[in-house]
């Protein structure tokens, strides 16, 4: 959805005479122009006014373009941010980029290249990447942290630099990492994934780069690898943390070089990919701790981007409530039911330490198992009461169900009892109980006969 509304700039820049040029480029292309010659007064003028945009130089007789940057980042989190920058200075430009801003210019200005990079800006600001984009992309919000980072994902898709995404799990790392292939040059190439921490590691170097015939025991045919397979596109490294350390300089050949050799084979296989990795945890602490190599943390941190977690953009709740809501029914083939008010206002309280797969999950459950058209506060109080139980239960477990005790158990033993104590959180309905189980009421009803557990409200 587009807005007619002008966009607004700020200009900060202790030289009158590029104030002046870049005022008059800015108003040409019709936005509203504020100026600054100081960071204090840019702090001023953010103190009072919102911008989409505030363009600075990095140094100024009281201070630097960084201090304007953070004062934007406290003051107004949706303003991007463009650093103007003398040669001498890119180095400080590029750490800035590191810790946040859009872009950087170096002088003497292209004021194409400045057209060019706020036009991004006001793509974001005005299509609300939310729900415009997400048929395609499933990222749905409005909240300033979200739209700063897809303002900042959007800077990356115009560039083949490869991009690190360090966010919590659950908060969709794979979606930003689609939707910076789709806002790219190469949307109509492949986009290959690669979950690092879901391939056994005796796999993983074969399920990367391929292998030939023979190659290993079991190896009956040649396979190409994910690189080979993301040719021309993106190949998406999601949990890099989980990558081996032994695969670690293979890999970073790989991606300084863009070549690499199939298991059994000698012959260079050459690629034109970008990279995207993501990771959960800290990769630079990971480095410290000898976890992870150095080198190819900096190869992979070319484009730093960030998530922010669901409860620092409570405000897109609501809109990803209703999403996920009409998504479940879509799939059922049912009417999409009524969130209330009250039912949303409680979602907004919760803190979701699982991020939007937690809410996505608990939207799945109350509309599975609720049977009125009207979702109110009270089912979310039922299901978290629900939850505590289950909390509870299983801290009461947690004895019986260590690893050392599980060692050994029968696996028909461990399943008796998790359909036992499924039953007990759903107080006997069976109907509740298979649909958190995930398998049919007849399969219920079955396992029921089979492991002899006492008789209780059929649903």
């Amino acid at each position: 959805m587009t807005s007619d509304r002008v966009s607004s700039v700020m200009v900060v820049d202790d030289e009158p005479g590029i104030r002046t040029a870049l005022r008059a480029n800015f108003l040409r292309h019709g936005w509203r122009v504020e100026v600054a010659g100081s960071v204090r007064e840019a702090i001023s003028h953010l103190e009072g006014k919102e911008f989409d945009l505030v363009v600075t130089d990095i140094r100024m007789p009281d201070g630097t373009g960084m201090e304007v940057m953070r004062a934007t980042r406290q003051l107004s989190p949706g303003t991007a941010v463009i650093l103007l920058t003398a040669y001498g200075s890119v180095p400080d430009a590029v750490s800035a980029m590191r810790d946040g801003a859009l872009d950087y210019l170096t002088k003497p200005i292209s004021f194409d290249q400045l057209q060019a990079t706020a036009a991004k800006v006001m793509q974001v600001a005005r299509q609300a990447p939310v729900e415009d984009d997400s048929l395609a992309s499933g990222i749905i919000g409005r909240s300033p942290s979200l739209l700063r980072a897809l303002q900042r994902a959007r800077s990356a898709a115009s560039t083949n630099a490869d991009v690190l995404v360090e966010a919590e799990s659950g908060t969709g790392k794979e979606l930003l990492a689609r939707f910076i292939h789709d806002s790219s040059d190469r949307r109509n190439k492949p986009f290959v994934a690669l979950n690092c921490a879901a391939v056994p590691e005796s796999l993983l170097e074969s399920e990367l780069f391929g292998h030939a015939r023979g190659a290993f025991t079991g190896a009956v045919s040649a396979k190409p690898g994910k690189f080979e397979l993301a040719d021309g596109g993106t190949i998406l490294l999601d949990e890099i943390g989980e990558m081996p350390l032994h695969l670690q300089p293979k890999l970073l050949r790989a991606l300084q070089e863009r070549e690499f050799e199939r298991l059994g084979e000698s012959r260079s296989v050459h690629v034109d990919i970008r990279v995207i990795a993501t990771t959960n945890v800290s990769l630079a602490a990971m480095v410290e701790r000898r976890q992870f190599r150095s080198d190819l943390f900096y190869r992979l941190n070319v484009i730093p981007l960030s998530l922010p977690p669901l409860r620092d953009r409570k405000e897109d709740i609501p809109a990803l409530a209703k999403y996920f809501a009409e998504k479940h029914a879509a799939q059922s083939q049912t009417r999409a039911p009524q969130l209330r008010p009250e039912f949303l206002d409680r979602l907004q309280t919760h803190s979701w330490p699982g991020n939007v797969r937690e809410l996505a999950n608990f939207i799945r459950r109350v509309v599975t198992l609720s049977d009125a058209q009207d979702i109110d506060a009270g089912c979310f109080d039922r299901e978290f009461q629900v939850a505590a139980r289950s909390s509870n239960l299983s801290s009461a477990l947690a004895p019986v169900l260590s690893p050392a005790t599980l060692a050994g158990t029968p696996i028909r033993e461990l399943e008796r009892l998790h359909v036992e104590n499924t039953l007990a959180l759903t107080d006997g309905n069976r109907t509740h109980a298979a649909v958190m189980l995930g398998i049919s009421l007849r399969t219920l009803r079955n396992r029921i006969r089979e492991y002899g557990l006492p008789p209780r409200r059929v649903a």
